[in-house]
């Protein structure tokens, strides 16, 4: 060999094991990068379907509380002492209110809330029907008007405070799961949802 000559060198590159082990690695980077992206998209759609649940409680809530605060003290007139068109137990309560002018000309309606089932489904459901003022029985929900408030909603727990009738004013008013009074109505309404 001459001196100024170096001997050649090996062609660098990857062996087959090197390069099976760069893809395992890659893969195993891709199917970890796939999870973790899956796994956000569910957190965010599980974020959206709540977020969404929230909002259409908060309108529930609100629309009841519009609604009760202009509650109506509707008497029937031909029936004798004239009983209010309001009672309720821990699971239903029937009220009279207005209906906004905009929708089928306004008027005091009956209400009937309440929690309805459909096999696995639940839903918080507002009953309503034009009450026959005039007529000698109490009105029935025989076939009204259903509009749903919101889903998902196992069941209510009504809770009334009031005096009742011909109680004296000194007396405390009472927490109650029924509502009886016909003449009265009470001073607060409370509704659990679950």
């Amino acid at each position: 060999m001459s001196a100024g000559c170096t001997p050649p060198r090996a062609a660098r590159g990857f062996t087959l094991i090197e390069l099976l082990i760069a893809l395992t690695l890659m893969t195993l980077l891709s199917a970890v990068l796939f999870g973790s992206l899956r796994m956000a998209g569910k957190s965010w759609d599980a974020g959206d379907a709540k977020a969404e649940t929230t909002a259409n409680m908060r309108l529930a809530e609100q629309f009841l509380h519009t609604q009760l605060e202009e509650q109506h003290p509707q008497r029937m007139k031909r029936i004798i002492d004239f009983p209010l068109l309001f009672g309720g137990d821990a699971t239903q309560m029937q009220y009279a209110a207005s209906l906004p002018a905009r929708v089928q000309g306004g008027g005091v309606w009956l209400y009937r809330l309440r929690v309805a089932q459909d096999g696995y489904k639940s839903q918080l459901v507002l009953d309503r029907m034009v009450p026959e003022i005039a007529a000698a029985t109490m009105p029935e929900f025989a076939a009204p008007e259903t509009s749903g408030l919101a889903d998902g909603v196992r069941e209510i727990k009504l809770q009334y405070y009031g005096r009742d009738d011909g109680a004296d004013l000194a007396m405390d008013p009472t927490w109650r799961d029924r509502w009886d009074s016909h003449q009265t109505l009470p001073l607060e309404i409370r509704i659990d949802v679950t």
